[in-house]
């Protein structure tokens, strides 16, 4: 497992409004450590029997919580991050529609502050069998060796389910985020997978857009775990935004063809579908 083990104590900002309520209740199910909620004006509260405070400051008076779940609009975002890198080790934004200059500072302040942030607009992390901070259906994960790691949240969820119908399970899920601008990004994952004893094989998800994944394959040249890849967007047409603000292909940049050539060199096992995917690890 990276990132999320039993260890993880997790407050919910914006636990009061209706996503952060419904994957509040969705996350203690799967035995989430959620220790307390944050939503300014609302301290008092309980939501799914968590104690609601004003602010983190507050809540940390009263448990001991160590990362944070962010479901806030995108005006309040960048407030809301903010407060959690002050004070916590993780920070996980759901939050989507964010503006790239308030996830540049954010970023920024978190690389200052040594705080990890996955997203923003991400499925979250899963490890299957310990918990989950994320909005991910959890009932098609099960406890494994495939690390994924992916920028689609949907796609994430389509091959962790068929890895886990062919009897395989997963170490970790992580969506990175859809978005140009993020947190972690494919190569700080891998970097993690490849300490991970819990990880043999990785699986990374990419899509058009970007040289998120032609960065990444430079650095799977180094690793010495297998590594099966999948590119989205074969059919994308050059200019046209696709359903993330991160998969768009400008200047004959971030086609399919230059990612899945890049993989390709640096020794990944690159695939067409999911299916493809348990056929490699079987074989394995």
């Amino acid at each position: 497992m990276i990132i999320l083990d039993e260890n993880v104590r997790c407050l919910v900002q914006g636990i009061t409004g209706r996503q952060g309520s419904f994957h509040t209740k969705q996350m203690l199910e799967y035995g989430t450590k959620i220790v307390a909620g944050v939503t300014p004006g609302k301290g008092g509260k309980k939501v799914a029997g968590v104690d609601v405070y004003n602010s983190i400051e507050e809540a940390k008076e009263h448990v001991d919580v160590n990362a944070s779940i962010i479901f806030v609009p995108s005006q309040f975002a960048k407030d809301a991050a903010f407060e959690a890198i002050k004070h916590l080790d993780l920070v996980v934004i759901i939050t989507e529609h964010m503006v790239s200059h308030d996830t540049m500072e954010i970023i920024e302040y978190a690389n200052r502050m040594n705080t990890i942030v996955i997203g923003p607009n991400t499925p979250g992390i899963i490890t299957p069998g310990v918990g989950k901070l994320g909005i991910m259906p959890h009932h098609i994960f099960r406890e494994g060796n495939v690390g994924i790691v992916s920028r689609s949240g949907t796609l994430m969820y389509e091959f962790a389910s068929k890895i886990t119908e062919a009897g395989f399970g997963q170490s970790t899920c992580l969506g990175i985020g859809g978005d140009l601008i993020t947190g972690l990004d494919f190569v700080d994952v891998l970097r993690m997978f490849e300490k991970d004893p819990d990880t043999d094989v990785v699986l990374l998800i990419g899509e058009i857009g970007g040289d998120a994944e032609e960065r990444a394959a430079k650095y799977i040249n180094k690793m010495s775990k297998p590594v099966i890849a999948f590119i989205a967007g074969f059919t994308a047409p050059p200019g046209k935004r696709m359903g993330h603000a991160g998969a768009i292909i400008e200047g004959g940049k971030g086609t399919a063809e230059s990612k899945i050539n890049a993989l390709k060199d640096a020794g990944a096992y690159v695939v067409k579908k999911p299916s493809e995917v348990v056929d490699i690890i079987r074989e394995m």
